[in-house]
């Protein structure tokens, strides 16, 4: 069965074609780790999640890098203001690696809480400098930059078009309206490729042009390029990094080998928040631990995020994360009845299932359309007749949600002789016998339980 992808670099929806039959290769375009990822950010993670999972789906195998930005990435997006990783560490008192392994780590706890699925390649600028360092001398070399006494910048006019994915007409844009205005600069869309440092930056290496560190474009060119090669299949981000960043690989790797270094590039939009922009002045930004400390599976939000295509803008509401609580356990629960189902299935039933099961493949293979994909994902999990075949479809089906359909639902009444170690733990602890209580615990925990006792109360879950 075809898949097709919408292109931003042709604007068009497009049979997919990889380069190799049996193995897509992809670059996503991680985190700058100087602080915590937003949901909004993990809403395009949800989205390269979901790529990966119908690649997969499809019978391809997957070459994933992603890139972990610790250095080069300025406050402006730009070629001006402070490094975010320095600013940062200025603020938490800390050293910028402290910084940088503190929010990495954040971050994949983030991914591990969403069942997200961590990259084959998951690559550090810093641990890249001597490959952004040669593609930079590469780019010298073939007359695509030039040096000033601040930094090394890529030459936007050597190009036969720039820019190439956005609309942007930059002929018709005053000089500095993206940066503040260089002097040296031989054009106001030329961008730093590696920079300068002063004497007492934090972050510098060093580099035939003295103490200096990169600037944020250059590692994903060059990343890319070690992991993948010059040209791939799939490279992916949030729809904020059109116009600047992926504008500026696209740039850099024509100068370097005269290719764009992607066939495919997918974008996904914007997460709102009660229907205006996620900002720190309206303290409206939300974390997955928010969603955490409310009380809800973390997985609430990657169900959530399944009710809009990734090229829409999301609208994010707590009466929405409400709902999508409400549909996970739903939809576990009826699994858990399937599991245990045996009605009998008639072949009138068996072709029911198998047309759902094509029209899942359909929607989801038609540019990752997860609510149409859910429209059948509700019709399989409502079928009348409980039968196990029904729970091995939503199994199936779950290999692309990745929402951990086969969890046990948090109101699943626990059996009856757990309840009755309840009790007896219960009467041990109003009797204070404390030694009875440890070992009543203890029974529970082997048995595949969690016990918290709180000043009120015993709380068991399902391990």
């Amino acid at each position: 069965m075809e898949i097709k992808f919408y292109n931003t670099l042709s604007k068009t929806k497009e049979v997919f074609e990889p380069i190799d039959k049996e193995e897509v290769r992809i670059y996503s375009c991680g985190p700058t780790v100087y602080k915590n990822a937003t949901i909004g950010n993990m809403r395009t993670n949800i989205f390269q999640d979901v790529l990966r999972r119908v690649l997969r789906y499809n019978g391809y195998s997957i070459k994933h890098a992603m890139n972990i930005t610790d250095v080069g990435h300025l406050v402006s997006d730009g070629d001006d203001g402070e490094d975010k990783m320095l600013k940062s560490a200025r603020e938490e008192k800390k050293t910028p690696m402290q910084i940088a392994e503190y929010y990495t780590n954040l971050f994949f706890e983030d991914l591990k809480d969403l069942n997200i699925e961590t990259p084959e390649i998951v690559c550090k600028a810093t641990d890249h400098i001597k490959e952004m360092l040669e593609y930079v001398q590469k780019l010298m070399e073939n007359g695509y930059a030039y040096e000033t006494s601040t930094a090394i910048y890529f030459d936007v006019s050597k190009l036969d078009k720039y820019p190439v994915l956005s609309n942007l007409e930059i002929e018709n844009q005053k000089a500095g309206a993206r940066v503040e205005i260089d002097k040296e600069k031989k054009n106001p869309y030329d961008f730093a490729l590696w920079i300068k440092a002063p004497e007492n930056h934090l972050m510098k290496w060093d580099s035939p042009w003295g103490p200096s560190y990169p600037g944020w474009h250059i590692e994903c060119s060059a990343m890319g390029k070690k992991y993948l090669g010059e040209q791939f299949d799939i490279h992916t981000g949030g729809i904020d990094l059109i116009p600047t960043h992926h504008e500026n690989e696209i740039a850099q790797s024509k100068g370097a080998c005269g290719k764009i270094p992607a066939n495919y590039w997918m974008h996904g939009e914007y997460l709102l928040i009660n229907g205006g922009k996620m900002s720190k002045s309206l303290g409206n930004i939300y974390l997955i631990n928010d969603i955490k400390q409310k009380g809800y599976d973390p997985i609430v939000y990657k169900l959530f995020s399944y009710s809009c295509h990734y090229r829409n803008k999301l609208n994010f509401t707590w009466e929405g994360i409400e709902g999508a609580a409400k549909s996970l356990e739903r939809l576990r629960n009826s699994y858990q009845a399937n599991v245990n189902g045996n009605d009998e299935l008639s072949s009138d039933d068996n072709n029911k299932l198998n047309q759902i099961e094509e029209n899942f493949h359909k929607a989801i293979n038609d540019d990752l359309n997860m609510p149409l994909a859910m429209s059948f994902v509700w019709e399989l999990a409502r079928f009348e007749k409980k039968n196990k075949k029904v729970a091995d479809l939503l199994a199936k089906f779950d290999t692309v949600l990745g929402i951990r359909m086969d969890k046990a639902s948090k109101e699943e009444p626990l059996p009856e002789e757990i309840l009755q170690i309840i009790e007896q733990r219960k009467q041990a602890r109003a009797d204070k016998d404390f030694a009875k209580s440890d070992e009543l615990r203890d029974e529970l925990v082997k048995r595949g339980y969690t016990v918290k006792d709180t000043k009120n109360e015993m709380i068991v879950t399902k391990t």
